[in-house]
């Protein structure tokens, strides 16, 4: 960097919004079209079975859409300090900020907004993403905001979470964030499994694969857990401190996460103790009641008739040849 008229460059525009996620938006639509699509063919449901079905369809995509969603939040951990900070390197001059730290499964995301958004005849309003996910580079990418010319509060933030920190952060959240993202995935995989055998229908083993997606989820929690209680440097803006709290997704995983632990144990106890009302729900009584009724039928033997050959009602499996003289 090179000094221009006194102060060091910084790019022209800011980051867009955080809030908007495009990544969010395409899942919850593909989702909400789905739901859409099963609300058309909801009244050609017919009975009582039709609330069951719907109950069903919601739960399963309200889970998956959960599942996958938050993969890609940046609110697994989040905190908002409002302070008086130096908003250039190597300068006095203080502004009035609001400075929000959100760490998600792949990376961190440093917000900086004014108190007004104008101040020092300049725009504060940036929103800076430093990613570690797999296929990405921390350090690459504080680097990458060195030379822009990022405001000091981003690059103080970005710096605790460096890999030279003597804060020994990176390692820690890095590879926690890795693990519940793996653990995510394989949840969101068994989703699909316990789709297919409620649909089969096989429903103890639906109620196990609930089971499992859900101890994968409080798993992910876990892990995230691991990196977060580790000592971490504190974050100062002079007297102010900006400290961190979990945030939505992780309370939404930890939800869907009982959630799926609960409808997994209903199923599984429902069909030990009272397999019909259990049938009842997945709508399996009307067709088999039908078919059971028909089996039941006992068999009446036939009446004697003037025909040469007497026909003789026996059950399938005992058929044999019986030959009858008139």
């Amino acid at each position: 960097m090179t000094l221009w008229n006194g102060s060091f460059p910084f790019y022209p525009g800011a980051n867009s919004c955080f809030p908007f996620d495009t990544t969010r938006a395409v899942i919850v639509s593909i989702f909400l079209s789905m739901l859409a699509t099963f609300i058309i063919i909801l009244p050609g449901i017919r009975g009582r079975g039709r609330l069951f079905w719907f109950l069903r369809v919601v739960m399963g995509l309200f889970m998956g859409a959960v599942v996958l969603t938050i993969q890609f939040t940046r609110d697994w951990e989040t905190g908002w300090v409002t302070a008086n900070t130096s908003y250039k390197s190597f300068s006095r001059a203080l502004v009035n900020v609001d400075i929000g730290l959100h760490i998600g499964l792949t990376g961190v995301n440093v917000t900086l907004v004014g108190n007004p958004v104008h101040q020092l005849n300049e725009t504060i309003n940036y929103n800076e993403h430093f990613a570690w996910s797999f296929a990405a580079d921390y350090d690459h990418s504080y680097d990458e905001g060195l030379e822009k010319g990022l405001p000091s509060p981003i690059l103080y933030v970005a710096e605790k979470f460096t890999s030279q920190s003597p804060c020994g952060t990176h390692r820690q959240y890095r590879i926690s964030s890795h693990y519940a993202s793996l653990t995510l995935w394989m949840a969101f995989c068994t989703w699909l499994v316990s789709i297919l055998l409620f649909s089969m229908p096989i429903l103890l083993y639906g109620g196990y694969m609930l089971l499992l997606t859900a101890a994968l989820m409080l798993f992910s929690l876990l892990f995230f857990f691991t990196a977060r209680s580790t000592a971490k440097c504190p974050i100062r803006f002079g007297t102010a401190a900006l400290k961190t709290d979990y945030g939505g997704s992780f309370w939404l995983t930890l939800a869907t996460g009982l959630l799926c632990l609960l409808l997994g144990l209903g199923v599984i106890i429902f069909n030990s103790v009272q397999p019909e009302k259990l049938k009842l729900v997945f709508n399996l009584d009307e067709g088999k009641g039908e078919e059971e009724e028909g089996q039941d039928k006992p068999y009446l033997p036939a009446e004697p008739s003037s025909s040469a050959q007497d026909m003789l009602m026996v059950p399938m499996g005992e058929l044999c040849e019986v030959t009858a003289t008139q």
